[in-house]
């Protein structure tokens, strides 16, 4: 017989039951065990009673001490997280009744309605999205089969209708009472966050722990939040830790959220309390298509495109080695100087982030001076190509500032593997189709120079401001490599290098002979660059790029 049926009255009449016991008003009904006013049959009477009194031990979870323990560690409950992430009144639950079918070590006796997972879907700034949140009140939120699949149900609905998927983690892990069916329910999930990769945007919010296994899911997904004090993550805790090497560290400093947002780089962004963390992410969607068939999402912009800025002018210092804020260059040029950062802790010597220009979503990539001069090193380089291809897989057009002096030299980085790593960044760029725009603020030097979309690696427009420096290196470290000979042979060494700079830094370091040769598209005011990106986003709207044709590249990770 087929699973499918024919809906009938009875069935539509339950289905608007099902909807009305989500609204408010049926929450207070439940909560007060008082029936609908509505006229219905009399059969059908005691059928209604049923389904109000097993919804609402459903929104319980474990339990009312359960869910009064959840609340003193300063965390919400699975459902009430839900509805403070999607629009009021817009989420549907699935799955409410699902349990788990268990019967070892004690777990017949231990059956909750909906398991130790909330699913469903629901509009966040009026757009649908599907979410999961794992609901700790339930065996601490392990993760049973039929969560697992739970989870897994909707992450299909997801890819099936193109909406982005968000997930609120509140794990102890797995159910170990199930054993490898409980692995396979990892498995399960592991293989849709992968396929959904590129496909629809995938937000993770680690809302209380995630250890072992649990953290590849997140791992996998396009971006991590963690709420400060309560999401921790780590692969082995800290007594696995200090049994194994001897080592003590609290949960806070192995797997806590200052530490993945600024020295492991797992974590994207932190946020202050869930309330705060969903606002954010309500802000982060608003910039990204709901899927990769579309196009970068558009507002009508209060921002003029031809806005000039004449204190840009003065933004870059005239002594190359004098720092300053690219901050203070995006958001002078960005739509109405709003700008949302990505991994704003980790890797401070690129920012990376989300603006409009002329009330169309760009991805923003720019070295940034007052760190480390700008230098691209092994976390830079992963931070940057990530975000590259995260935008390139999701329409949303690059413009790229760049002031970058070179990699970073060392022994540390090299032996790190710098090399494989700045690798990661030139295939990025060069494998990205949407419209790449790059802007040079100051230096360009050598290899940086072509990782940070050049010419050559297939940038649609790029343009100079007209103190940038364009060369192989800085014209003090090229005049001493190749006029060491005649500086030591002069009569005033230092006026001989003073002279020889100079005269390298006219011949070469200027954008003038760059643009020559036809790898500079324009050199620019500085006051003019909002209104010449606008122009350029504006031109490559329509634009058509393409890769060889292959089942995918290999990128060196």
């Amino acid at each position: 017989m087929s699973k499918f049926r024919v809906r009938t009255e009875n069935s539509v009449a339950e289905l608007s039951w099902a909807r009305l016991f989500h609204s408010e008003s049926a929450r207070h009904l439940i909560a007060t065990e008082s029936k609908p006013d509505a006229p219905v049959e009399s059969g059908s009477t005691s059928k209604l009673d049923q389904l109000v009194a097993r919804r609402k031990i459903a929104n319980l979870g474990g339990g009312e001490e359960r869910i009064e323990s959840q609340h003193k560690r300063g965390k919400m409950t699975a459902h009430e997280r839900m509805l403070a992430l999607f629009d009021k009144g817009s989420f549907t639950e699935l799955d409410t009744f699902v349990s788990h079918r268990s019967t070892d070590i004690g777990l017949d006796k231990q059956r909750f309605e909906g398991d130790s997972v909330v699913t469903g879907y629901g509009t966040i700034n009026g757009r649908i999205v599907f979410a999961y949140a794992q609901d700790f009140t339930v065996l601490g939120g392990s993760l049973s089969l039929v969560a697992g699949l739970k989870i897994s149900k909707v992450m299909d609905h997801a890819m099936r209708t193109g909406a982005p998927i968000i997930g609120i983690n509140d794990s102890g892990g797995a159910r170990i009472q199930e054993g490898i069916d409980s692995l396979a329910g990892y498995g399960e999930i592991f293989k849709r966050n992968t396929l959904a990769s590129g496909v629809v945007p995938q937000i993770t919010i680690i809302a209380g722990p995630a250890a072992g296994g649990a953290v590849y899911s997140p791992a996998l997904t396009d971006f991590i939040y963690m709420v400060e004090g309560i999401g921790q993550m780590y692969i082995t805790g800290p007594d696995v830790v200090k049994s194994v090497t001897g080592e003590e560290v609290s949960h806070e400093d192995l797997g806590g959220a200052a530490m993945h947002a600024s020295r492991s780089g797992v974590a994207h962004f932190t946020a202050e309390s869930e309330d705060a963390c969903f606002t954010h992410v309500r802000a982060l969607l608003s910039f990204l298509p709901s899927n990769n068939a579309e196009s970068a999402p558009s507002i009508e912009s209060t921002d003029s495109p031809d806005r000039s800025d004449t204190e840009l002018r003065n933004v870059v210092p005239d002594a190359a080695n004098q720092p300053y804020d690219v901050m203070d260059v995006i958001t002078k040029v960005v739509d109405n100087g709003e700008f949302l950062p990505v991994h704003h802790n980790f890797a401070p010597n690129v920012v990376v982030g989300f603006g409009r220009l002329d009330g169309r979503s760009i991805g923003v990539v720019a070295n940034q001076a007052n760190q480390m001069a700008g230098m691209l090193d092994i976390d830079a380089s992963d931070k940057a190509a990530r975000f590259v291809r995260f935008c390139d897989a999701f329409n949303i057009p690059l413009v790229t500032f760049v002031d970058v002096p070179g990699f970073m030299p060392g022994t540390h980085q090299e032996y790190g593997g710098i090399i494989r790593h700045g690798a990661k960044l030139l295939y990025a760029y060069v494998e990205a189709t949407v419209p790449k725009m790059a802007v040079i603020l100051r230096k360009a030097y050598g290899g940086a120079y072509i990782v940070m979309s050049s010419k050559e690696l297939r940038s649609d427009l790029n343009l100079a401001w007209p103190g940038s420096e364009i060369a192989v290196m800085g014209p003090e470290g090229a005049v001493n490599v190749i006029s060491r000979r005649d500086i030591a042979e002069a009569d005033d060494p230092v006026a001989k290098r003073a002279e020889l700079t100079a005269d390298y830094r006219d011949r070469f370091a200027n954008p003038y002979v760059a643009a020559n040769r036809g790898y500079i598209d324009n050199i620019i005011d500085p006051a003019q660059t909002r209104p010449e990106l606008v122009k350029a986003l504006r031109m490559l709207e329509s634009k058509v790029d393409s890769i060889p044709p292959k089942k995918h590249g290999n990128i060196p990770l």
